[in-house]
């Protein structure tokens, strides 16, 4: 990001905050303000003890400047610290609700560990540039300011000798700065990669366990790890050495002010009480200047986290509507489904996946989706979703293109059972409510029956309010396709769509669930995707897919009879002979 592109990036984290910050920063002035009187006070002081005259005075003043500057930036301090809580905490609430509404090509293409990595590490840097560096460098630039002119106005030629001195040693300080950013970038990369490192083991552990590659990933998770110390290292060195010159600074100066001043008080240029007031100037100097300092390596840090945040803002995002209308176990009229001439592929750089796709499902009722794998069949569901959009053609529901439907209405009038059945971390209820946050305890129990789910309810120990563990590890497979099923069910959906929801099932409740299917076709559109005849046979129409396009459309014992490879995948793929 260019400088002009992180200040703006900056600014509008900053700008909600603006008032506090200003309110900080005034506290944090004042309490400069008191310190740059203090070696004015100190020099009465001096002359005062130089004329034999009374001090209790002066060393009052002095007493009530140095309480007064501390408690009044005791209080800056606490403003600017809850100010830059109040940042990152804006920051995340803004990056979760837009990474939540990320296009589904977007998470593909993107580590789930380094999106989470942005939301709680990243953020958490911004609490340094966007309050602390601008404070630090307000405050501690007008002090600085301020503390020159005084030196000025008591001698310019040890003023002369104090800016040579800061000059030089500034250059090279300068010269630090954008490694501090490079290596502070590269830091959060290398963390973002332990979180993702971290995500892929324990989203596949039982896997690990079994391959026996405990320590292959501890190895990988740790040269991750290792690789986040190597940066964090070497941005610690130069932050080091940034902080280091301000010492060398300050002493350097102090020599050469020593030893000029010195000498311009033995030839009489200046006082004794001018020499010391301008020695406590030097060394108040090292506040402003270490206030500049942290300012400009806070900016540094703060740049390489708002990097990576402006990274994620420019993720593709889906169209924020209003939420669908609930209709938790009522399901509305059933839906019609067109596919016109779609064509698809994932990235432009891939093959395509639908060549043509052409078909239409008038309303209630079953269709089944069967071929081989990569036919293009899981597809279909995602751009009836929108999950994808369609490179050409056209999809229509209830006769109308759903690039033409908001989106929340859209899928609030889906239920979509996964492949893989994902079940969330969380309570049984939680799980099955996910969908139909408002459902009652009678939909509840009604779905359940209907998903042979009663049973399990009844032997969990806390029942619908058990833990199912992460990712539904507490729950068989079957279960967990069930707990699928009963959810999409209990959101009374006007098109059920159903990814090999019954893959995992032995034949009882396969058998059962086929029925509750076989039900809800009755009224509802439910569209299919299988690999058994049992299923299959019970379709009213079933769409023959093979390498992107729909080969044939019929009925089980046309097909059989019309064309070869719906009769070769009912003899292999399938079973043998329908039940």
């Amino acid at each position: 990001m260019s400088a002009a592109e992180t200040w703006r990036a900056v600014h509008r984290h900053f700008r909600p905050h603006r008032w506090a910050v200003a309110l900080g920063a005034f506290c944090t002035l004042i309490g400069a303000a008191t310190g740059v009187l203090q070696p004015l006070a100190a020099k009465a002081l001096v002359d005062r003890l130089g004329q034999d005259e009374p001090i209790t005075d002066v060393l009052v003043v002095l007493t009530a400047l140095v309480l007064l500057g501390t408690a009044i930036e005791a209080v800056g301090a606490y403003v600017l610290e809850r100010t830059a809580e109040s940042v990152v905490l804006a920051a995340r609430r803004t990056l979760i609700g837009r990474l939540l509404r990320l296009r589904l090509p977007e998470v593909e293409r993107t580590q789930p560990g380094d999106l989470m990595s942005r939301i709680t590490s990243d953020t958490t840097l911004l609490r340094a540039v966007t309050t602390q560096s601008i404070v630090s460098a307000a405050t501690g630039g007008l002090a600085f300011v301020a503390t020159i002119v005084m030196m000025a106005l008591m001698d310019p030629v040890l003023l002369g000798v104090t800016l040579g001195v800061i000059v030089v040693i500034g250059g090279a300080f300068a010269l630090v700065m954008p490694r501090i950013s490079r290596a502070t970038r590269r830091s959060q990369e290398a963390v973002a990669e332990i979180s993702t490192r971290l995500e892929r083991v324990f989203g596949a552990f039982r896997t690990v366990k079994a391959s026996g590659a405990e320590e292959r990933e501890t190895a990988a998770v740790d040269a991750a790890a290792t690789q986040a110390w190597r940066y964090g290292l070497k941005a610690a060195k130069w932050q080091a050495l940034a902080w280091s010159s301000v010492g060398l600074c300050v002493q350097v100066s102090f020599l050469a002010v020593l030893g000029i001043g010195g000498a311009r008080v033995a030839s009489g240029a200046i006082s004794i009480s001018t020499l010391v007031a301008f020695l406590l100037y030097l060394f108040y100097l090292i506040d402003p200047v270490s206030r500049l300092v942290e300012a400009a390596t806070q900016y540094q840090v703060g740049t390489a986290a708002i990097a990576r945040l402006a990274e994620a803002e420019r993720l593709e995002t889906e169209p924020v509507t209003a939420p669908g209308p609930a209709r938790a176990g009522d399901s509305g009229p059933a839906s019609s489904v067109v596919f016109e001439d779609v064509t698809f592929r994932y990235r432009e750089d891939l093959p395509y996946v639908h060549h043509g796709v052409s078909f239409e499902v008038p309303g209630a009722g079953m269709t089944a989706f069967v071929g081989p794998s990569g036919a293009g069949k899981t597809t279909v569901f995602g751009l009836v979703e929108r999950f994808y959009e369609t490179t050409g053609g056209r999809v229509l529901i209830d006769g109308r293109d759903v690039r033409d439907w908001p989106l929340a209405e859209l899928r609030a009038a889906i239920g979509y059972v996964e492949q893989d059945a994902p079940v969330l971390a969380g309570t049984l209820r939680e799980n099955l409510t996910f969908a139909a946050p408002d459902a009652t305890d009678e939909d509840v129990r009604r779905v359940l029956a209907r998903a042979r789910l009663d049973g399990l309810v009844e032997r969990l120990p806390d029942g619908l309010d058990s833990v199912v563990g992460h990712r539904g590890s507490r729950l068989s497979g079957g279960e967990r396709q069930r707990v699928a099923i009963a959810r999409a069910l209990l959101r009374g959906p006007r098109l059920l769509l159903l990814d090999e929801a019954t893959s995992q099932l032995d034949a009882v409740n396969e058998l059962a669930l086929r029925d509750v299917v076989a039900e809800a076709a009755r009224e509802v559109t439910v569209l299919v995707v299988a690999h058994r005849l049992s299923t299959v046979t019970l379709a009213d129409r079933i769409v023959v897919m093979d390498a992107g396009r729909v080969r044939a459309v019929g009925t089980h014992a046309e097909l059989v009879a019309s064309d070869p490879l719906y009769g070769e995948l009912a003899a292999t793929q399938f079973l043998t002979a329908a039940p």
